[in-house]
C-alpha cells in the first residue's frame, strides 16, 4: 500500500516539478502576485525537485516490481 503511495506521489510531484520548470506557468502566476523577484531562483528549486521526485518514481516502480515478484511466485 505505501508503495502504491510513494508511486503516485513521485509521479505527481515529477508532473508538477516538469510542467513548471519546462512552462512560463510560475513565472506569470509569481508576476501576477507580485513575487517576480523570486522568479531567479525557480531554477535552484525546481530542477532538484524534478530530480528527487524522478527519484522517488523510479524508487517505488522498482519497488512495486519486487512486491508484485513476491508475491507472483508464492
Amino acid at each position: 500500500m505505501q508503495k502504491n503511495i510513494l508511486l503516485k506521489v513521485g509521479i505527481v510531484g515529477t508532473l508538477l516539478a516538469a510542467l513548471c520548470c519546462f512552462t512560463p506557468l510560475l513565472v506569470i502566476l509569481f508576476g501576477a502576485l507580485g513575487l517576480a523577484a523570486w522568479v531567479g531562483y525557480l531554477d535552484a528549486i525546481l530542477l532538484p525537485a524534478l530530480i528527487l521526485f524522478l527519484g522517488l518514481t523510479v524508487y517505488a516502480w522498482l519497488k512495486k516490481g519486487e512486491h508484485h515478484d513476491a508475491n507472483h511466485h508464492t
